[in-house]
């Protein structure tokens, strides 16, 4: 797992709209990056629906949230709709940025961790959430900016 202060590794990823993102692109703005292991499960459903809740309180203090993971274009596809999530959901199919954020041990791991940063505008580690409670996650996140 990266530390606080550690550079956040640069990735360039297939959003579920199927169009690339790079982390760089977001330079300027802080980032929820939030590892999930599995589109459409219940701990990563009530993670993703309450990041959706406070959508407007991320905004409000200027965080772009990304989910992360290994899941293929049209499952993420499908869990966006599904549960009208504002955000964009990426697509690590070959494990590339949950290996380097350390989420999954190596790229013939079958989910990623559900694990979190925030990053900040500089494209710094600010916060790092192992373990995370997906119920309580949105909310940890807040009160960590509110700080």
């Amino acid at each position: 797992m990266l530390k606080v202060g550690d550079v956040a590794p640069e990735f360039t990823a297939t959003t579920d709209e199927g169009k690339p993102l790079s982390l760089r692109s977001l330079r300027g703005s802080k980032v929820l990056l939030w590892f999930y292991p599995k589109a459409d499960t219940p701990g990563c459903t009530a993670e993703g629906c309450s990041l959706r809740d406070n959508f407007d309180h991320y905004q409000s203090h200027g965080v772009q949230i990304l989910g992360v993971s290994v899941d293929p274009v049209a499952d993420n596809a499908a869990f966006v709709k599904k549960f009208s999530f504002p955000f964009r959901l990426l697509c690590d199919t070959d494990r590339a940025i949950s290996v380097a954020y350390g989420a999954c041990e190596g790229p013939s791991a079958a989910r990623a961790s559900r694990i979190s940063y925030l990053i900040d505008e500089q494209g710094k580690i600010e916060r790092a959430y192992p373990g995370v409670n997906p119920r309580e996650h949105a909310a940890q996140v807040l009160g960590d900016l509110h700080g």
